[in-house]
């Protein structure tokens, strides 16, 4: 039983640095949170979301029910804790408080969105058959993958990391139906630029933030492999 203790040491190059990457962290935040306004105000402000691809808040929907699913099922339940520990016993909780809060803010500025469409002009806009097929297909993963954990086949930590696979899967391919529909309309009228210009800004300061925390932890190798 001895052999299975052990004791955790964090050290840190700088206390700056540890500053810095919470300051960094909370700017990415924010900005992450409220990239969403940009485009509810710009619908309200128009009454119409004609120009706004129905397939890209399908998506967008799923893929944040997803990641709050996740981020809910690690941070709350203890019988998913004891899993993820299990499997990685000198390994900590991925999820903070901040993802769960981000996570539920960000399925819920989404819902909003789509509440815009059905009370604004929406000209003939409707979700694609490719973007159905799609969710079609994430849907059938995640009841057969909820069956398979509720019928103790495999975990529910498993359950949770399928849903972020797709969750993952939705962010590489969310922005394809935007930019084909702005494509073919030869214009960007209806799409707000800020949604995107904040998004890339949470972006870059999410990955600053990992290099900063893997150079001060000195862990910038393992950071490089993931």
């Amino acid at each position: 039983p001895g052999e299975n203790l052990f004791v955790r040491i964090t050290v840190a190059i700088s206390e700056i640095i540890i500053y810095v990457s919470i300051v960094v962290g909370w700017v990415y935040f924010v900005a992450w949170s409220i990239s969403f306004y940009p485009q509810i105000y710009y619908n309200f402000q128009r009454k119409s979301v004609v120009g706004l691809n129905p397939d890209f808040l399908a998506l967008n929907i799923v893929g944040f029910v997803m990641y709050s699913v996740f981020n809910m099922g690690l941070f709350w339940n203890p019988g998913i804790q004891a899993e993820y520990f299990e499997r990685f016993p000198r390994g900590l909780n991925p999820v903070l408080v901040n993802d769960v809060v981000f996570s539920l803010h960000a399925a819920f500025a989404t819902l909003v969105t789509i509440g815009q469409c059905f009370i604004y002009e929406r000209g003939d806009q409707r979700v694609s058959n490719v973007a159905r097929g799609i969710l079609g297909i994430f849907a059938v993963v995640v009841i057969v993958c909820a069956i398979l954990a509720a019928t103790d086949t495999f975990h529910w930590l498993d359950f949770l990391y399928a849903c972020s696979y797709i969750k993952l899967t939705i962010t590489l391919i969310k922005y394809v139906p935007q930019a084909l529909m702005n494509y073919r309309r030869k214009s960007t009228v209806g799409w707000s630029i800020g949604n995107i210009l904040l998004d890339f800004t949470g972006g870059i300061l999410s990955m600053l933030q990992m290099m900063l925390n893997a150079h001060n932890y000195g862990k910038f190798l393992s950071f490089l492999a993931t």
